[in-house]
């Protein structure tokens, strides 16, 4: 598992200016979205790992059909939040809220064996796509190439940080 957390963790992406007086509509990454009102600052940038990401200080955050509505501090109008489209927001790792016992980062799935349930080893995860049903894991395989497994009840058994494993059952057909 990686040991050397990104500097930051994506919790919203920015879709596009919301009205005219600088409010931004984000999709949320996070779960826990309430805590951003409560946050002094987050940070825009292009990826986690971006050393050029910027403080902003945090006005307002508030729910607005499914999505995140972010007023900055220094973003006054749609021009100046427009600039900012396509930008992550993100925390300092180091600030994030502690998880449970059961919850881990999902930069910490990268680099994890995935075995199937007799032990079979697939491969190891190489990307988590964040898609809006469910999360699929892109496993790379020597026997199988790329393998594509949806992130579901059905499909995970366990993600075991011990072992550094995650064990799945796959559906028909999927290989």
């Amino acid at each position: 598992m990686d040991q050397n957390p990104p500097p930051f963790l994506l919790i919203g992406e920015i879709l596009r200016p919301h009205g005219v007086r600088g409010e931004i509509k984000i999709r949320l990454l996070t779960d826990y979205p309430d805590r951003i009102k409560g946050l002094p600052a987050v940070y825009l940038g292009t990826t986690a790992d971006d050393t050029k990401a910027q403080p902003y200080r945090v006005k307002h955050m508030r729910m607005h059909q499914g999505y995140g509505l972010l007023t900055l501090h220094t973003i006054h109008n749609r021009d100046d939040a427009e600039r900012l489209r396509g930008l992550f927001v993100m925390i300092r790792t180091q600030d994030a809220i502690p998880l449970e016992d059961d919850e881990i980062y999902l930069y910490q799935l990268i680099g994890m064996r995935v075995e199937t349930q007799d032990g079979h080893i697939l491969g190891i995860i190489k990307e988590v796509l964040e898609t809006g049903a469910n999360d699929v894991y892109i496993i790379d395989s020597e026997e199988h190439g790329e393998i594509l497994i949806p992130v579901t009840d059905e499909t995970i058994v366990e993600t075991d940080t011990d072992r550094n494993c995650v064990t799945v059952n796959l559906p028909e057909g999927l290989i």
